[in-house]
């Protein structure tokens, strides 16, 4: 072996695993893997909300947004028709929303403004700590997550191909869903989401 492929496979091992199986695009999921669980998180409804209670559902879309992003908010109609649509009674599918920034006009006092503004009839949380965000591997807002019944991720990524609406053509979360509940996978499965950064505050080196 040369001193080069030596050094390349030594640099490999010393990797974290994470990074050895993250996505295409996302640093920290790969498709297939577990998503992270939250708990105690903080909604717009005052209740503390986790994974554990989305439990009957067979599908299972976790978005992460904010209130003070624009691209975020034009596609906050979107996101309600797609909640809408799948809110029934004993529907197979649901959706969170998490917001991760930490300035005013995206904490909790904020989201509730903007649910009762807006009318949301979904999920719509808030992490101080950030932690979910970054466990997942979030970096825009908005940045959808599909998993299935073992809430393993089937799908990351953009909610479809264009942020104007009248012209998006493929709607990869409704196709993700569609295709997870047929048993089958998804024809995509992961694409870069378009958005504003998720403001995460900087954690020094260490820490």
């Amino acid at each position: 072996m040369s001193r080069t492929l030596f050094a390349i496979g030594l640099f490999c091992l010393s990797m974290p695993i994470s990074l050895l199986s993250a996505g295409e695009y996302n640093e920290v999921l790969s498709i297939g893997d577990k998503a992270p669980a939250w708990k105690d998180l903080p909604g717009a409804d005052d209740k503390q909300h986790s994974l554990a209670e989305l439990a009957d559902k067979e599908v299972l879309v976790v978005v992460f947004t904010c209130n003070s992003c624009p691209v975020a908010r034009a596609y906050e109609e979107r996101i309600a028709e797609f909640a809408a649509k799948h809110a029934a009674e004993g529907s197979r599918v649901g959706l969170v929303a998490i917001n991760c920034n930490k300035i005013d006009e995206d904490r909790v006092p904020a989201i509730k403004e903007r649910v009762k503004a807006k009318g949301f009839h979904f999920p719509y949380l808030h992490d101080e700590s950030q932690q979910i965000g970054r466990d997942f591997g979030a970096i825009f807002t908005p940045e959808f997550f599909v998993l299935d019944r073992d809430r393993k991720v089937v799908y990351m990524g953009a909610f479809d191909d264009d942020g104007d609406a009248a012209k998006a053509k493929t709607n990869y979360v409704t196709d993700a869903v569609t295709a997870t509940l047929a048993g089958k996978e998804p024809k995509t499965r992961e694409t870069l989401a378009r958005g504003c950064r998720v403001r995460y505050k900087r954690v020094a080196a260490g820490k």
